[in-house]
């Protein structure tokens, strides 16, 4: 957009030019004030404008030449004529500047000024236009006689006065240099009508201001134009083009939806474990969904759906359009992202639904593959419950072989040690041999006391007592044979103890085992009946049905889809660009 300039302006009010200096032609005025090179503009106070208006006219510095002479005699100017000149001077307005810039010039030009506004009439005496840019760059150079009364002569200055003009001169058109000096100004010389310095400075201001404004706007339009041109290159013809494919090019695409679940066989009895909890819900078949679904969208299930029902052929048809249509030399890995792409399975962990969408150009075709692959899904449930009642069967029947012969080898363990020791029970031939042991002791015990009561005499039977003595001593060597055959180890022979302890070893073995065996059989049972219990089934919620209109291409969805990819491609690019030239040019 373009913006009106809008520069203040002072002191433009039109005036009277002629209440300020009347006409040197009607007058015979020394000076033209006809034109002074401001037009009608004053400068001047309101206070001094007002005081101009109460003033008499000034006199006439020079009196006005005869009309017939061809040199008129001019008239000397006095010093109180040059005092009210500079005085109506001083009355125009003049700013501070321009009465610098005219003292500036008039001492470049060697004139002898007694005050600003003294210069402004030596300039305008001598021709000259004070307040113009070229006048400080010209040098007036007075003639010997246009010098001040009672100033001191220049040194350097020219003897010689203004060169005589060339051209005849007008009649009246006198000026006076200095008292008793009057030249005539040539036509030629009259002052140019140029506006002052600051009128001119703003306009050139408000010109550079409405030309810069152009320029921003200019340049504006111009970055306007690009970005729309690049915007329809970028982002409105491929939307166009995208357009133009989803509602004229695309094939129309029927799908197929379908819904089932895998369900797990109630428990046949109570079952208090903690298992119990889960069975009925998603949680319990959640792995065999998972599996499920991982096989349909496999390689192995797109294969046996193309030896089927011909899946490649179907996506080869001429009638499909060239960006769907697969390539007649389609490879494995093609056909598979086409698979993938019109196949789409999801698994709702929440219900544990699995949902199942067939997309085809054939609604009739669509439905065929979606029964298809409900079919392969039921043999894969099949087959996974399959393996684990094997599983749960195979390792149940191998942990109880295992320990079956387990017991059967601690059994053999133990009837070797009772062959090789003679011993069928260590604890049976203990108590023998402890039972031998306190009989003995009884009978020495007897054969103590006998003998006792014999030496208790004062003349013992030395007859009697020595037999009890041998009896006594032979008691005593049986208990001591007992009792280190069942501790101590001779040769040939093993100690009761040892034998007890090996005997004892083998038994509890073989409890054990039995006890293992017994678990091995219950784990077996346990497994059997479990395996019963899950097994699992596909049940069909929502059956394939052929559809009546096509799902794809949704043509306006995908459209606004494509502009706002391409609007966010070309956004990217921009600010990385501007941003990349941001840093070179810093």
């Amino acid at each position: 957009m373009t913006t009106t300039p809008k520069v203040p302006r002072y002191n433009t009010r039109p005036v009277d030019r002629s209440a300020v200096q009347p006409d040197a032609g009607d007058s015979g005025q020394l000076f033209d004030t006809h034109d002074d090179g401001f037009g009608n503009m004053d400068f001047r106070r309101p206070e001094d404008r007002a005081a101009s208006r109460t003033q008499t006219p000034e006199p006439e510095l020079a009196a006005p030449a005869d009309v017939g002479s061809a040199e008129p005699t001019p008239r000397a100017v006095t010093p109180e004529e040059i005092a009210r000149v500079n005085a109506a001077i001083l009355t125009e307005g003049l700013t501070e500047r321009q009465l610098r810039r005219a003292m500036l010039v008039a001492q470049r030009s060697q004139l002898s000024p007694t005050s600003e506004a003294d210069a402004v009439r030596l300039l305008r005496e001598a021709g000259v236009d004070p307040f113009s840019r070229a006048s400080i760059l010209r040098v007036v150079t007075p003639s010997p006689e246009a010098v001040t009364p009672g100033a001191p002569p220049q040194s350097g200055l020219p003897q010689s006065g203004l060169p005589p003009p060339t051209e005849p001169r007008e009649p009246g058109r006198q000026i006076a240099r200095l008292p008793g000096d009057v030249v005539q100004l040539p036509k030629k010389a009259r002052p140019i009508a140029l506006p002052s310095t600051e009128q001119r400075a703003e306009l050139n201001q408000a010109a550079e201001i409405l030309r810069m404004q152009q320029d921003i706007a200019r340049r504006r339009r111009q970055r306007l134009a690009l970005l729309g041109a690049r915007l329809f290159a970028f982002v409105l013809l491929p939307t166009i083009l995208a357009g133009w494919y989803f509602y004229m090019m695309a094939t129309p695409m029927y799908s197929v939806r379908s819904e089932f679940v895998i369900q797990q066989a109630g428990p046949s009895g109570g079952g208090g474990s903690m298992g119990g909890l889960f069975s009925g819900t998603a949680f319990a078949t959640s792995q065999d969904s998972i599996a499920v679904q991982g096989y349909l969208q496999s390689r192995e299930a797109m294969g046996r759906l193309d030896q089927d029902l011909g899946f490649r052929s179907h996506f080869q048809n001429p009638q499909i359009d060239q960006l769907q249509r697969m390539a007649p030399d389609a490879g494995l890995e093609a056909a598979y992202r086409v698979y993938r792409k019109f196949l789409k399975i999801s698994f709702d962990t929440t219900e544990g639904v699995i949902r199942m969408d067939v997309i085809a150009a054939d609604p009739q075709v669509a439905a065929a593959w979606s029964r298809q692959l409900i079919a392969y899904a039921e043999e894969q449930v099949d087959h996974l419950t399959q393996r684990l009642r094997a599983d749960q069967m195979t390792d149940a029947q191998a942990g109880y072989e295992a320990a079956q012969k387990a017991l059967m080898d601690s059994q053999k363990n133990l009837i070797e040690l009772q062959e090789k020791f003679k011993i069928l029970s260590s604890e049976t031939e203990v108590g023998l041999i402890v039972g031998q042991i306190s009989g003995l002791e009884n009978q020495l015990t007897q054969e103590r006391l006998a003998l006792a009561q014999m030496e208790s005499n004062a003349e013992p039977n030395q007859a009697r007592m020595d037999p009890i003595k041998r009896r006594i001593a032979t008691l005593e060597g049986e208990v001591a044979d007992l009792r280190a055959r069942m501790t101590e180890t001779s040769t040939g022979s093993t100690s009761l103890a040892e034998i007890q302890g090996q005997l004892l070893v083998a038994q509890a073995d073989l409890q054990t085992r039995q006890m293992m065996l017994a678990q091995a059989l219950q784990s077996m049972e346990t497994a059997r009946v479990e395996a019963a219990r899950q097994v699992r089934y596909l049940s069909l919620s929502v059956s394939p049905i052929p559809p009546d209109e096509p799902a794809y291409p949704r043509a306006f969805e995908n459209t606004l889809v494509t502009l706002l990819i391409m609007l966010g491609i070309y956004l990217m690019v921009s600010m990385t660009a501007a941003i990349l030239r941001e840093q070179v040019s810093s």
